[in-house]
């Protein structure tokens, strides 16, 4: 994350500061980012005390695997940044505002969204904690309630949403949902 930090800073500064701004305007938003903080401190504390002391650790062959899925998550996630100059941490729509419809917003509408649960899924894998995992579950949940929420605000505001969402039928996962 460092990394792409220091590429927005200098490549796009304007994205970098949409992806820091945490102020959201959307109330139902506010607390679904509360309950995912919470989530985080909780599954990463939980991840420290379950390898300190040695509660139930996973298969190496599981850490590999969460590992290279998690280094391909960060591939499309870094890629859904580099596609999308409108990517913004809170719900809005944004002054000439484009609906984005190719690379990975031509196979889901929520590529974002799509590459963080797979990172935040396996996270805990990778540190070997099958307490956090169940801990990080919460996330695809917080995420479907997200959705909802911002694709109204999309349709409502944002010019072409509707055609777009005929056109690419599934918002996180292909042919599933």
């Amino acid at each position: 994350m460092f990394i792409v930090g220091i590429i927005l800073m200098i490549k796009n500064p304007d994205l970098l500061h949409k992806r820091l701004n945490s102020k959201e305007k959307e109330s139902e938003q506010e607390i679904l980012l509360l309950i995912g903080g919470v989530m985080f401190i909780c599954g990463f504390v939980i991840s420290g005390l379950n390898y300190r002391f040695k509660l139930f650790i996973l298969p190496k062959c599981i850490i590999v695997i969460a590992t290279i899925i998690f280094l391909l998550a960060y591939v499309l996630y870094a890629e859904v940044l580099r596609e999308n100059m409108y990517l913004s941490r809170i719900i809005e729509i944004q002054e000439n505002q484009k609906v984005i419809d190719t690379g990975l917003y031509g196979i889901v509408r929520h590529p974002m969204y799509s590459s963080t649960i797979l990172l935040f899924l396996s996270i805990p894998l990778v540190l070997g904690s099958l307490f956090s995992f169940l801990i990080f579950l919460v996330y695809p949940v917080i995420i479907v309630k997200r959705i909802k929420n911002e694709e109204q605000v999309l349709e409502q505001g944002l010019e072409g949403y509707s055609e777009y969402k005929k056109k690419v039928k599934y918002r996180v996962i292909p042919f599933i949902w």
